[in-house]
């Protein structure tokens, strides 16, 4: 079985498309939210950037072509923005650690 035929992966690759749709959306609200939300909020990103993280670190372990091209992919979309998956994931944690220093402001 390839890796893409796995119901696992593919529950799970729908389940963070559909939830960072969703926080997408909340997040255009961000700057309307109080204290407990933008805490809230942040912290279901971090969640988020966790499984996806891990959900890209199966592709990488895989011994499947299709996700070893995926994560060629990946390494080949990122650097036309001059990165790599690691900086893109430190960049948006360098982002959430700066909505949490603002949240008080």
């Amino acid at each position: 079985m390839g890796f893409f035929d796995s119901d696992i992966i593919q529950q799970e690759a729908k389940q963070l498309f559909d939830d960072y749709q969703q926080l997408t959306q909340l997040g255009s609200k961000y700057g309307k939210f109080d204290r407990d939300g933008k805490v809230a909020f942040i912290e279901r990103m971090e969640i988020l950037l966790d499984r996806y993280r891990v959900f890209m670190k199966r592709f990488e372990l895989s011994d499947d072509f299709m996700a070893k091209m995926t994560v060629e992919q990946m390494n080949t979309q990122m650097s036309q923005f001059g990165m790599t998956p690691m900086q893109m994931f430190a960049q948006m944690n360098l982002t959430l650690d700066r909505m949490k220093s603002e949240i008080d402001k």
